[in-house]
Formats: C-alpha cells, sequence, structure tokens
C-alpha cells in the first residue's frame, strides 16, 4: 500500500457565474465582510460587484478594503485590521491575484492573533484560528485560495516569507474563469510560471507521493496545453478555463509540499529586483530542472513528457518566448542573494538539495 496523507479542509467550487450561484453559501460565513482588493482589477473584472450584490441579497454588508499592495507587506496588513475591527467585519473576502488573497488571510488571522509586527512569522505563537475567509481568485496563478499560507515581504530578511498554519486555509474558494478575461498578456505569462511552478516543484519535493504527482502532473498537462495561445496572445475563455484549473490543481499540490529552490530562490528576485513572481519562478525552472536531472533524470522527464516536450532545452525555449531573457544579475548581487537563500526552509524540501555552489551557478544560468 502506498502511503498518503493529505488534508485541504477548504471548499471549492469551479464554475461559471459560481459566485451569484453560490450567495447563500458566501453568506453563510458572516453578517459582515471585509472585501479585500487591489485598486482595479477586482472591479473591472467583475468580481467585486458579484460578490456585493451577493451579499446585499442575502442581507450581509460589508466594508472594502483596496489597499492590498503588489508584494504585500505587514504595514498594508495593519491597516487592514484596523479597518475590520473599525467595520466590526466578522468574516473577510479576498478578491484578486496571490496578493489580495494573502493580504486578506494575514488580516483574519493576525486580527485573532496579538503578534507584534518581527514575531510574525513565529508559529509557536500561532494560537487562534482566523476569521473565516472567501477566496475568489481573479488571476491563475498562486493558487493561494486553497492554501494554508500568506506570504509576506520580510524586511529582516530581504525575502518573502509564508505565514504558515492550518489554521488559515480559506473556509471557501470560488473560481470563476470569467473574471481572468481582462487580465493581460504579460501577467498571464507570469501567473502561469507560477502555476507550473507550483506543480512542477511539488513532484520535485521532499513531500510528494503518489496523489500529489497525479494531481501535479495532471495541473502541468493543463497549463502547458496553453503555452500556444499564451505565445501568439490567442487567449479565448478555454484556454483561461484551463489556466484556472491547473492553477487550483497546483495549488492543492502546495497546500500538500510547499515548494522548493525555485521559490527560495525567485524571492530574492522579487523582493531585491521587483521582478514579477511567476515570473521570477519561471526564469529559474529550466536551471532547477537541469539541476535535478542530474539525479533524479526520470523525474524530471515526468515532467517534460506531461508538457509534450523532448528536452530542457525545448522548455527553455517556451519560456524565453513567453518571459523574455533574465536580467543580468553582478556576482556580488548573486552572493548576497544565494546567503539568504541558503537560510530558507524550501532548501531542504526539495527533491535535491543544492550546495551554495549550485544556488549561484542556477542565478548565472537563469534564462
Amino acid at each position: 500500500m502506498i502511503p498518503i496523507n493529505y488534508y485541504n479542509p477548504t471548499r471549492y467550487i469551479f464554475a461559471r457565474s459560481c459566485v451569484k450561484a453560490q450567495a447563500d453559501l458566501l453568506a453563510s460565513c458572516g453578517s459582515k465582510a471585509l472585501i479585500v482588493t487591489g485598486k482595479h482589477s477586482a472591479k473591472a473584472c467583475g468580481a467585486l460587484d458579484d460578490v456585493t450584490e451577493a451579499l446585499t441579497s442575502r442581507g450581509c454588508t460589508y466594508a472594502i478594503y483596496d489597499e492590498a499592495r503588489e508584494n504585500p507587506t505587514i504595514d498594508s496588513v495593519r491597516k487592514g485590521i484596523a479597518l475590520l475591527r473599525e467595520e466590526k467585519a466578522d468574516f473577510v473576502i479576498g478578491i484578486g491575484g496571490g496578493s489580495p488573497m494573502d493580504t486578506g488571510k494575514a488580516i483574519a488571522f493576525l486580527a485573532a492573533n496579538e503578534i507584534s509586527d518581527d514575531q510574525i512569522f513565529n508559529k509557536s505563537l500561532y494560537k487562534n484560528p482566523g476569521l473565516p475567509t472567501v477566496m475568489i481568485p481573479t488571476t491563475s496563478g498562486t493558487g493561494s485560495e486553497v492554501t494554508q499560507y500568506a506570504i509576506l515581504m520580510n524586511d529582516a530578511k530581504h525575502s518573502k516569507t509564508s505565514i504558515s498554519t492550518p489554521m488559515i486555509f480559506p473556509k471557501l474558494a470560488l473560481l470563476d474563469p470569467t473574471y481572468t478575461m481582462s487580465v493581460g498578456t504579460r501577467t498571464t505569462r507570469n501567473t502561469a510560471a507560477d502555476a507550473l511552478s507550483h506543480a512542477a516543484e511539488g513532484v520535485l519535493s521532499q513531500h510528494g507521493d503518489s496523489m500529489i504527482t497525479t494531481v501535479a502532473l495532471e495541473a502541468i498537462r493543463a497549463i502547458s496545453a496553453c503555452f500556444p495561445a499564451l505565445e501568439a496572445e490567442t487567449l479565448g475563455y478555454e484556454e483561461r478555463e484551463k489556466l484556472m484549473y491547473g492553477s487550483l490543481l497546483a495549488g492543492l499540490v502546495l497546500a500538500h509540499t510547499s515548494t522548493t529552490t525555485v521559490h527560495a530562490m525567485g524571492y530574492s528576485l522579487t523582493y531585491g529586483n521587483n521582478i514579477p513572481h511567476g515570473r521570477a519562478n519561471g526564469l529559474l525552472l529550466p536551471g532547477y530542472f537541469r539541476f535535478v536531472a542530474k539525479t533524479h533524470p526520470d523525474t524530471v522527464k515526468s515532467i517534460l513528457d506531461a508538457m509534450n516536450m523532448k528536452s530542457i532545452d525545448e522548455f527553455a525555449a517556451v519560456f524565453t518566448a513567453l518571459l523574455g531573457s533574465a536580467e543580468r544579475l553582478s556576482d556580488e548581487v548573486i552572493e548576497a542573494y544565494t546567503n539568504t537563500v541558503m537560510t530558507l526552509p524550501n532548501i531542504p524540501n526539495s527533491l535535491s538539495v543544492p550546495t551554495r555552489e549550485d544556488v549561484i551557478e542556477m542565478y548565472h544560468t537563469m534564462l
């Protein structure tokens, strides 16, 4: 018997117009919602209007916090907590990409746990379940709607760090691919790279198993089937649906395996060079595949097979076309980033654990 141990308490519904259709379920989460969004996208795609109409139709009230930043900070979370308390909201709805969803999850959790800023990532202080949360993604990449992580900028480490606890799993996730139709090509490519990275890293993690690998490879098949349309900029509803489906599956993988060397290295690129998170991961994936293939060639081949690709070089060419070439880093910057990377828990989670020299080499050989 192959051992499997999987846990995910989030109820997720994937369907067109699911927010309006699930108004009763949405309203069952509380009587007043704090809706967390960015400045524009939640409104532009129609998700915010659908949510407020659904809440109003069931007698729920709401307040809107639209200051979620692209890379969430502790300060932006604290501002959200202050508004939540002022408005006496009893649940949180996050609408957007990973940043608004992670901001919403952090607000809901930290509102129930009195933790100082310098101890936010100290798991031993996580005592109380957060307020109920509902996540409504408007991009297809992070999988945050079904994970126990809220990733924030960590100035002390010059990187990104997650609040990680089962107490932060969303209560409900509502996924409607229609909300992604207005997302631009560049962002869609970056988020697709992020989702693919979650799935591939799940296969290449110390914590994978047969079930997780099956789900991860299905996610990779769904996402990679959209590569031609992503490159040609001809995405229609069918491709958007596949990308969101792949992202959801990759999120379920991520919740079980966490991430590996790719994310550890990518966090420094985002923190130090302001490279979007998904693009940072995508730039690093080919080099990581080459590194892992030295010791686990069949495992890497299973990922390539899922994408109908013959080689890592073929994959690298596709991702170069989608993401562009990487920014060159100086030796000094690479040394500094590597110092940070080697302290992160993602490294020992990798199927092939890199040395410091391996990390430096992967930075030098980014796309």
